[in-house]
């Protein structure tokens, strides 16, 4: 079963949330664990990318963002993608931004949900967080 960690920021900049998500893949990377962030907003997996390239100077997290059409098995040598798509069946960490909650996230060892004091945000994790747990999905909470 899915292991569920939310990480809850006490902030709403969205500059902390996509620095916590770097570091989370890279976490994972190190770790051997191929990764998949996903959300529902393009701008956002594109700062996400610009980040992964510069959020520290002593790291790199091979990464590569789909294009809306690309499959996402046609490309499994980086070990992060990101997507609004659906992952391959090769990835191990779902790193989901989106405001739902996705319907590949069973298929993960482990879903990450990182969200902020943001409203939109805050409320729609809330929401995801209620999926979960309705469905007995075992929840980590992490207070940043």
């Amino acid at each position: 079963m899915t292991r569920v960690d939310f990480y809850v920021l006490s902030d709403n900049e969205l500059l902390n949330r996509i620095l916590l998500v770097c570091k989370l893949a890279e976490k994972a990377f190190r770790h051997d664990k191929p990764v998949f962030i996903h959300s529902d907003d393009a701008e956002l997996l594109t700062q996400l990318d610009e980040q992964l390239w510069q959020f520290r100077p002593d790291s790199f997290v091979p990464h590569r963002l789909l294009a809306p059409n690309e499959a996402a098995s046609t490309v499994d040598s980086e070990p992060v993608h990101l997507s609004k798509g659906e992952p391959g069946n090769d990835r191990r960490v779902l790193i989901n931004l989106a405001s739902t909650v996705p319907p590949f996230f069973s298929r993960f060892e482990r879903t990450l949900e990182v969200v902020n004091q943001a409203e939109n945000v805050r409320e729609s994790g809330r929401d995801r967080y209620r999926f979960y747990q309705q469905r007995g999905y075992p929840l980590q909470h992490h207070k940043m």
